[in-house]
This record gives C-alpha cells, structure tokens and sequence, in this order.
C-alpha cells in the first residue's frame, strides 16, 4: 500500500495494455550459485530455535552481517550505512514469544542533530505475505523475481538511504511471519506494535554501534507501516516504558480495517483481503472453519494463492476484482456478524494514549485508507490528550483505483515528515493542532 505498489501497478498496466505479459524472467544469477537469489541460503537464518532461548521482549536471538544493495548488482549507488540482520525476541497478538526478523542499519555519517544519535523505527508498508517478500531479504537483492511473476521492489530503500545519510540510525522490522516461518499477520495491530517496540529494544542492544541505550527513538511507517507505528504509539507507555520515544509518524494509518473495506473493492489493491484473512486464521485458528464458511471457493481459492505472494503479483492476478464475488453471503453483512465483527474491532487503532507527540499524515482523497479514519484516529488520540499533528495532502484524485492518491502523498511529504521527526530529536517545540481538522 505504498509507493511500491505503484510502480508495480504501472508497470503491469502498461504491459497488458501493450497487449503483452509483463516482462518478468528468473535473474540468470538465480541459479543457486549466488547466495544472495538463492531462497535456501536464508533458511538457515530465518528458521528460529526450536524452542526460543529463554529471554524477553527484545532480546537479540542471532545476529549476521546483511548485504545492502540498490538493485542486484550492487554497482548503482549505495545505501551509506553497515547493515546487520537481527532475530529478536517479541510478543504476538495472544501474548506468546515469537521470533521476528529485520534489519539493523548503522550509518556511515555522523548524526548533525542535538544528542546522541538518534533511531528510526522502520514500519515497512505493505511487502506480500511470502517469506521471499521480507525486506531484510530485499535489502539483499534490490529487486526479487523468479519464474512464475513472483516479483518484489525493495520500495522502502528509498527512504532508508535518506535516513542514513542524514546520520538517523534505522531498524526495519519483517513483522511477525514475514521471512520467518508461519503466515505473516498482516494488519494485526497488537503483533505489528509489538514487532515495531521490539525492533527499537534489539537496535538498543546490538553490541558494537553508535548507539546510546538510553537514546531517543522514534516510529515511522506508511500505509501498513503507518498502522503499526501507530499502534507502536499506543502500546509504548505499557509494553515499551523503558524506550525513550520522542515521536511518531503515521502515514495513512489504517485504524479502521472495517471502514476499508468499500474502498479496497474494485481496487488494484483489491487482494490483500486475501492476506488480512490469512493473518486473522493464522492467529486465532480456532475461527479458521467459520472464516472459510463464509467463503466462496473463489475466496478459499484467494487466501491459498496469495499467501506466498508478494505484491505485485497480487496486483497483476486480483487487480480491479470485486470483493462480493468472494464471499456467500452480502459482504456488508458479513463484516457486522461475528466472528468479522470482533475480529475487525479488534484491530482498531486510537483507544490508548501515546506518550509522545504523533504526525498523522494523510491524502484528502486517499482510495485506500479513508481520509475519515486516519482523522478519527487524530480526534481519539487528542480527545485523551494526546499531542497530535494532523496534516491532510491536498493532491485532487487521479486515477483512485490505481491507488495513486494513497501512494504518491508518502513521496510528496515524505520530506516534511523527516523534518518533523528531526525536529522531535533536535528537541523543537511541536505544533499540535487538534481541535482544528
């Protein structure tokens, strides 16, 4: 639900209107040789113990140094900063320890700001359900593809390279599931927060960077990534106290799955209900046979084929389809029976107070996340005394089924939401607004 997804979509648009497939062909140096497009040379590291070493929340599992590269080559460009792949301790959606990955980036340039320096942690936007989608594994490679359409964009190096130049130390968590053995929970707000405060925790704990422990922190993400840090907002004063945030930056937080759902129809974007179906089974498994109940074998057929996608080949194979064909009964009425009904609650976002001030960012006409529900999440959150920025992107409508006015805001303000991170470091005075938007 970023940026990525936009060049993915324009790029198959163009083909199929071409008259042809889109160009995708297995990397000639994805033939095992190359560590790097080789999807056995990861299982090694993604396969967590068995069981987890005793610890807690945050507690670095295993470590290795991680390739960073641009695109494949590794010629073009560089991301200015030493990577490290960490396997942490975290905390699911029903309070079990699980392993989660991700990437720890440590710049090569001096933080310029006030105090030490400063980390950003990274809530990446929507990648895919697939393990091979993870973008610890994609900071490897700068672009995946294989036969068959199984392409992933490494989308979220463009800011990461911005950050680190800056001097902002940066954590990007895979989320629980994503690289990591099971199904990724897409969109569960507990185990995404939790992943996100854990990440900080293990970046904390890293030996050998130019970390303070003690240190300023600060969440950011958009779309997918803009719900988690929200929702790392949210749960830092009780599951993160000892982490010293100074900030958030949600980015068309999706606080209200539900509210989504008429937006997401017809969409380009229109099967990742798949992957929100996927993650609530995989999370509360006991529901797993009335969830398929309610489905067509059109929507079984969804949720088994999208589940080792990344997003691409979603867009490329459930671009523009309607949502109703996939369940038995009015889609509407499905989302207010249970077990939708609670499952969908239980994901909202906006009915604990953060403990530091929040940007929230979003588009006007946004076809993807309301502009109502990332305004609702401000209103909460200012309503419990909150310190709360609201900014709404103005750019008219374009082509909303492609989703362009959900991906292009994250590049059009992604500047002024760093600056207003850097500010929270540098210790600024902020600007909340609640009461007027």
């Amino acid at each position: 639900m970023t940026r990525g997804v936009l060049s993915a979509t324009v790029v198959i648009l163009v083909a199929l209107a071409m008259g042809i497939a889109p160009a995708v062909h297995a990397d000639p140096s994805n033939d095992g040789h190359d560590p790097y497009f080789n999807e056995d040379r990861y299982a090694a590291f993604y396969t967590p113990p068995d069981p987890l070493p005793a610890g807690a929340p945050g507690d670095l599992i295993r470590t290795e140094p991680s390739r960073l590269v641009l695109e494949p080559s590794g010629q073009l460009g560089a991301i200015v900063a030493t990577g490290t792949r960490i396997m942490y301790r975290s905390t699911d959606a029903r309070g079990n320890p699980m392993a989660v990955t991700g990437t720890y980036f440590e710049p090569d340039n001096n933080w310029p700001g006030q105090g030490p320096r400063p980390l950003i942690v990274y809530g990446p936007g929507t990648q895919g359900q697939g393990d091979q989608c993870a973008p610890s594994r994609q900071f490897n490679q700068g672009i995946h593809w294989s036969p068959w359409v199984d392409l992933m964009f490494n989308y979220e190096e463009l800011f990461v390279a911005t950050m680190v130049a800056r001097g902002f130390a940066v954590v990007m968590t895979d989320y629980q599931g994503l690289g990591t053995p099971g199904v990724h929970s897409y969109l569960n707000s507990v185990s995404e927060g939790n992943a996100m405060i854990d990440a900080g925790r293990a970046a904390m704990r890293l030996p050998d960077t130019s970390l303070d422990p003690h240190g300023p922190v600060a969440f950011w993400g958009y779309s997918q990534g803009g719900g988690a840090a929200a929702s790392a907002a949210e749960l830092a004063p009780s599951y993160g106290p000892d982490l010293h945030v100074v900030g958030t930056y949600a980015g068309a937080p999706p606080a209200n799955l539900k509210e989504m759902l008429p937006y997401l129809d017809g969409s380009a974007l229109a099967g990742v209900i798949g992957y929100t179906l996927n993650s609530f089974i995989a999370t509360y498994p006991e529901l797993e046979e009335v969830i398929r109940a309610a489905l067509t074998p059109r929507g079984v057929d969804l949720l088994a084929k999208v589940q080792d996608q990344c997003i691409p080949e979603t867009i490329l194979k459930f671009m523009f389809r309607h949502l109703q064909p996939y369940f038995n009964d009015d889609i509407k009425e499905v989302v207010d029976q249970e077990p939708f009904k609670t499952l969908f609650d239980m994901q909202r976002i906006g009915r604990r107070k953060p403990n530091a001030p929040v940007l929230i960012l979003i588009n006007r006409y946004d076809p993807v996340v309301p502009w109502t529900v990332a305004n609702q999440l401000g209103r909460d959150w200012c309503a419990q005394g909150t310190d709360v920025q609201f900014w709404t992107n103005e750019e008219p409508p374009f082509l909303n089924k492609l989703v362009v006015n959900h991906a292009l805001p994250m590049l059009v303000d992604g500047e002024r939401a760093l600056q207003w991170v850097a500010d929270r470091f540098n210790g600024l005075p902020t600007t909340p607004n609640c009461g007027s938007f």
